[in-house]
C-alpha cells in the first residue's frame, strides 16, 4: 500500500467515515446558522441578498466551531454502522486487527483538522465579526474610535482607524518619564505599508525641563516618522475591541504583547483555541474507536450511542469552560488548554498500546 494507491480496506473505510463526517458537518453547521438567522431576523434590517451573506458568514463560523464535534460523532456512526452491518467481524476474520482498521479513520481526521487550521489561517476566521456587522445594519462602519494604549515606552492614542482602509486619523504619541511628558508627536494621518505605520506631517514638540520644571519646548515638522511597527490594523482592532484574531495575526499579537510586557492570556487562550483544543477530537477518536464494541452481540445500541454521545459533550463543554476560564485570566491558558489536552492524549496513547487485537 502507498499513498498514490491505498489498499482496498483503506479506500472502503475512509470512504464510509467521509460521507460520515460530511453529513453530520453539514447538517449541524446548517442547523447552526438556520436557528441563529431565525433568532436574528427581526434584526437584520438589510436587504435579502445580505441576509443571505449573513447566513453564510454564519455557517462559516459553525463550520469552524462544530468540527471538531463531526469528527466525534462520525466514527461513532461509522463504527456503529460496521459493527451492526457485521462488516467489521468480516474484516477482522480476513486479518485485520484494530490498530490496521483505525489508519483510514485517523488520516481522514487529520486532514480535516490541518484543512480547517490552515482556514484558521485566512479571512475564514472573521466570519462572525462580519455577520456582527451585518446584524447591526453597519456594512461599511468598520472605523475604530478613541483607543489608547502603550507601545514600547510610549503610550499612543488614535482618534480613528480605518481596519479597511488600513488608515489612522489623527495620532498622538506620548513618551512619559517618571510625572513628565517628555515629548508628543502628533500627526493628523498614517497609513500602514506592511510592516510599521507612516505617520504624515508629523510635528515633534520636545519638552525642555530644568530643575523638574517644564521651561519650554521646541517644535519641529517632519514629512514622515516611522512607528508601531509590526501593529496590523487587524491586531490593533482585535486588542481594543474584542475583534476575532486569525492564526498569523494572533501568533504575531502575542510575539508583540510580549515584546510590551503586556498581559497575552486572551490572545494565548484563541490561539490555542484554534490549535490545541481541537486535538481533543481526533483524541477521542482513538479512544472510541477502540472502546466501542467490536461485535454486535456485546453491545446495545442506545446505551452505547447515549454514552459515547454524553462523553463527548461532556468533554467538549468541559473544554469550553476551560477555554473562557484562561481567557479572563483566571488561570494561565497553558493549564486550562495545553494540560487537559495532553491529558486525554496520554491516555488515548495508552488505549493504543494496550489494547489487544481481539474483537471485544
Amino acid at each position: 500500500m502507498s499513498l498514490l494507491s491505498p489498499s482496498l480496506h483503506f479506500r472502503y473505510l475512509s470512504k464510509l467515515y467521509i460521507k460520515n463526517l460530511l453529513a453530520i458537518l453539514f447538517g449541524l453547521s446548517f442547523a447552526f446558522a438556520a436557528i441563529d438567522y431565525f433568532q436574528h431576523v427581526q434584526k437584520l434590517d438589510v436587504a435579502g441578498n445580505y441576509q443571505i451573506l449573513y447566513i453564510f458568514y454564519m455557517w462559516q463560523e459553525a463550520l469552524g466551531l462544530l468540527y471538531p464535534l463531526a469528527i466525534v460523532f462520525a466514527v461513532i456512526m461509522t463504527k456503529l454502522s460496521l459493527v451492526k452491518n457485521n462488516t467489521m467481524g468480516a474484516l477482522h476474520a480476513f486479518g485485520y486487527n484494530k490498530k490496521r482498521l483505525f489508519i483510514p479513520l485517523l488520516a481522514v481526521a487529520s486532514v480535516t483538522y490541518a484543512i480547517f487550521t490552515f482556514l484558521h489561517t485566512t479571512e475564514f476566521s472573521y466570519a462572525k465579526d462580519k455577520a456582527a456587522f451585518l446584524l447591526k445594519n453597519e456594512l461599511h462602519a468598520y472605523d475604530v474610535n478613541d483607543l489608547f494604549f502603550k507601545y514600547n515606552d510610549t503610550f499612543v492614542y488614535i482618534k480613528n482607524l480605518d481596519p479597511v482602509e488600513k488608515k489612522i486619523e489623527d495620532i498622538t504619541i506620548f513618551k512619559v518619564e517618571g510625572y513628565q511628558v517628555r515629548y508628543t508627536i502628533n500627526a493628523p494621518t498614517a497609513i500602514f505599508d506592511g510592516k510599521e505605520w507612516d505617520a504624515q506631517n508629523a510635528t515633534l514638540k520636545t519638552h525642555i525641563y530644568k530643575e523638574g520644571e517644564l521651561e519650554k519646548y521646541s517644535v519641529e515638522h517632519k514629512e514622515s516618522i516611522k512607528t508601531l511597527q509590526g501593529y496590523k490594523p487587524k491586531i490593533i482592532e482585535s486588542l481594543y475591541e474584542g475583534k476575532a484574531l486569525n492564526i498569523i495575526d494572533a501568533f504575531n499579537t502575542w510575539k508583540l504583547l510580549n515584546k510590551q510586557n503586556l498581559n497575552s492570556d486572551k490572545i494565548r487562550a484563541a490561539l490555542y483555541n484554534k490549535i490545541v483544543v481541537p486535538l481533543f477530537a481526533i483524541a477521542l477518536l482513538l479512544i472510541l474507536f477502540f472502546k466501542l464494541p467490536f461485535h454486535a452481540r456485546m453491545m446495545n445500541l442506545g446505551s452505547v450511542i447515549a454514552l459515547s454521545l454524553g462523553a463527548t459533550f461532556v468533554i467538549w463543554g468541559a473544554l469550553f469552560g476551560l477555554g473562557q476560564i484562561g481567557s479572563n485570566g483566571v488561570l494561565a491558558p497553558e493549564f486550562t488548554a495545553i494540560l487537559p489536552i495532553t491529558l486525554l492524549w496520554l491516555y488515548a496513547i495508552y488505549v493504543y498500546i494496550t489494547d489487544e487485537k481481539s474483537i471485544a
